[in-house]
C-alpha cells in the first residue's frame, strides 16, 4: 500500500507523525508541501479520500487568512481549491494518505485510523 505524508520539516507535529508511521515500519513518500504544493486536481482528490471540504483543512490562524479576509467571502469548492494550491502555508498539516483515504492528522493519534486498517 503505498503512503503519502503532506508534510512540513518545522511542525512538531508533522514530525510526530512522520514517526509514529516509521515506528510502524511504514515508510510514507514524504511531500514537502510548501516546496511542492498539490495541485487543485490532487488536493480535491485528497478532500475526497478524507471526506472533507476545502473549508475544512484551513489553517484560519495563519496572518495570510487575515490578510485575505478569507473568514468573510464566500468561495465555491472549485475557488477554496485554488485558493489553498496557490497558498499551501494555508492548508493544515500534516496529511496522511493511504491508498484510497485520506486523514488530517489533528490530533497525532488520528493516523491511527489509517494504521489500523
Amino acid at each position: 500500500m503505498h503512503w503519502k505524508i503532506y508534510y512540513n520539516p518545522k511542525c512538531g507535529t508533522c514530525r510526530n507523525v512522520l514517526e509514529m508511521l516509521e515506528s510502524e515500519g511504514i515508510k510514507p513518500e514524504v511531500i514537502e508541501y510548501l516546496k511542492n504544493p498539490p495541485s487543485v486536481k490532487e488536493l480535491d482528490a485528497i478532500l475526497v479520500k478524507a471526506g472533507l471540504l476545502p473549508e475544512q483543512i484551513i489553517r484560519k490562524k495563519e496572518d495570510l487568512y487575515t490578510k485575505l479576509d478569507l473568514a468573510n467571502k464566500k468561495y465555491n469548492r472549485s475557488e477554496w481549491l485554488k485558493i489553498l494550491s496557490d497558498n499551501p502555508v494555508l492548508i493544515e498539516r500534516p496529511i496522511v494518505v493511504k491508498g484510497d483515504r485520506a486523514v488530517v492528522a489533528r490530533p497525532p493519534e488520528s493516523v491511527q485510523t489509517l494504521i489500523n486498517s
